[in-house]
C-alpha cells in the first residue's frame, strides 16, 4: 500500500454564474488527499492518513475519497470543522485564502504504531499540515515509525499567507527535506524557499544529505530532476487548454509515485538504483498526468483509463 498523510478540506474554485457574474463552487481538494485520490484513480491500493470532519464538508471529502477507492480506515474522523479555502487565479497560478481554526485537520494526532508500516511502500507527506507546530510534530512522528521500512516523499507545497515566520518555517521544511527520499516541489515553491539559488545547487545538496531524487517542476516548462545514478533528467510539459492549474502539482507527485510503484522502483533500494530511462518515462508519465489535470477545473486527478500509456 502507498499511503499521503496531510491535508483534506474544501477548495471553493473560481466559476461563473448564470448571468457571467464571478461565483465559486465546493470542490474537494488539499493537496496530500489530492495525491492519494491521484495514485488510487491510477491503480495502486493508497490510504488517507489525516484529520477529516464528520460535518456536511468532511463527509462529502469522504464520499469523493471512497468513491477514488482511497482507503479511509486509517484516517481521523472528528466533529472539528472542515478547513475551507477561496482560490483565486492570478496571472495562472493560484492563491488561496484559507479558514483554518480548530479544524479537523488541525487537531489530528498520529496513532503511534497504529500504521504496519513493514506493509506500506512508501508514505507521501507535505503541504499546510506542515505549517502548523502541531500538524509538524506530528507528522514527524509517523516519518519515525515509517522510515525503516517505507519510502518517504516530501512535497512542501508552500502556501504563504499562512506562514508567520519564514526562516522557522524555512529550517522546517529542510528538515523534512532531509528526512525524505523523494523532494518534488514546483518552482514558485522553490523561489518563496531558496530565492535565486540554482535549482543544481539545491538539488545536490539534497541529494548529499540522502535524498534520493529531487524534482522540480515548471509549468509549462516541464519538469527537472536530479538523481544521484541516473543523473540530470528534463521531460516537457504537454501541450494542453489549461482551465486552471489547481491540483496539477498534487497530479504530478500522484503519478510519479505511481509510476515508480509500477516500474518496481519505489522501494528505497530500487529508487537508489533507477537508471536514467526509467526514471525518464516515469517523469513523462507524470508531466502528462498533471497536464489532463489542468485541462478541467480544481482538483481532479485522471484516472487510470484516461491516460494511454504503455509500460
Amino acid at each position: 500500500m502507498l499511503i499521503s498523510c496531510g491535508d483534506a478540506l474544501i477548495d471553493f474554485v473560481p466559476t461563473k454564474n448564470a448571468d457571467g457574474r464571478e461565483a465559486v463552487m465546493p470542490a474537494v481538494g488539499g493537496s496530500c488527499l489530492n495525491v492519494a485520490i491521484g495514485i488510487a484513480r491510477l491503480g495502486a491500493p493508497t490510504g488517507f492518513v489525516g484529520g477529516i470532519s464528520t460535518d456536511l464538508f468532511g463527509r462529502m471529502i469522504a464520499d469523493h475519497a471512497v468513491a477514488s477507492s482511497v482507503e479511509l480506515g486509517l484516517a481521523t474522523r472528528s466533529d472539528h470543522q472542515t478547513t475551507l479555502a477561496f482560490v483565486r487565479i492570478v496571472a495562472g497560478e493560484s492563491h488561496y485564502a484559507f479558514y483554518d481554526a480548530e479544524t479537523a485537520t488541525r487537531n489530528w494526532t498520529f496513532r503511534r504504531g497504529s500504521i504496519p508500516f513493514d506493509t506500506v511502500e512508501a508514505v507521501h507527506v507535505g503541504s499546510t499540515t506542515l505549517v502548523n507546530d502541531q500538524g509538524a510534530a506530528e507528522t514527524k512522528a509517523l516519518i519515525a515509525d515509517a522510515k525503516a521500512s517505507s519510502t518517504i516523499s516530501f512535497d512542501p507545497n508552500c502556501r504563504p499567507n499562512l506562514v508567520k515566520d519564514k526562516p522557522a518555517y524555512l529550517a522546517r521544511m529542510t528538515e523534512f527535506a532531509d528526512s525524505a527520499d523523494l523532494v518534488k516541489m514546483s518552482d514558485v515553491d522553490f523561489t518563496y524557499l531558496f530565492g535565486e539559488e540554482p535549482y543544481r545547487q539545491r538539488a545536490s545538496a539534497m541529494l548529499g544529505q540522502g535524498s534520493s531524487l529531487v524534482v522540480i517542476t515548471r509549468g509549462n516548462n516541464g519538469a527537472i530532476a536530479w538523481h544521484a545514478k541516473a543523473g540530470q533528467i528534463e521531460v516537457e510539459a504537454p501541450k494542453v487548454q489549461v482551465a486552471d492549474t489547481i491540483g496539477a502539482g498534487d497530479s504530478f507527485q500522484a503519478a510519479l509515485l505511481f509510476a515508480l510503484h509500477k516500474q518496481g522502483r519505489l522501494s528505497r533500494s530500487q529508487l537508489k538504483g533507477i537508471g536514467t530511462e526509467e526514471l525518464r518515462r516515469a517523469l513523462s508519465f507524470a508531466a502528462n498526468c498533471a497536464g489532463l489535470t489542468c485541462t478541467r477545473p480544481g482538483a481532479d486527478p485522471p484516472w487510470s483509463h484516461e491516460i494511454s500509456w504503455r509500460w
